[in-house]
């Protein structure tokens, strides 16, 4: 959900110009339910998030802070994954436009 209220399941597309995540329903929609602006964000991993009620979340979490500080949890579907998105958005908050 919006900065963890609770968690649902997202689509998400990274884009390079403008330097943006934006997200869907997964059952649909050609509408974006929200964008994250990356430009200038610190991604980083998530070890331990002490207060979630998903046992299962450790090694697949990461953290996106914006220029503006608004703090986003996301949740990747494997460990692998995860450092694949961190990767992509790190690129792309600092070439993105």
């Amino acid at each position: 959900g919006h900065r963890r209220k609770n968690w649902k399941v997202r689509k998400f597309v990274l884009r390079e110009d403008p330097a943006y995540l934006h997200y869907y329903d997964p059952a649909g929609g050609e509408e974006p339910l929200g964008a994250i602006h990356l430009r200038g964000c610190v991604v980083t991993a998530v070890e331990d998030m002490p207060d979630s009620k998903k046992p299962d979340v450790e090694n697949i979490l990461f953290e996106i802070i914006t220029a503006n500080d608004i703090h986003y949890y996301l949740q990747a579907a494997s460990p692998a994954e995860r450092t694949e998105w961190i990767k992509a958005i790190q690129t792309v908050s600092r070439t993105g436009k």
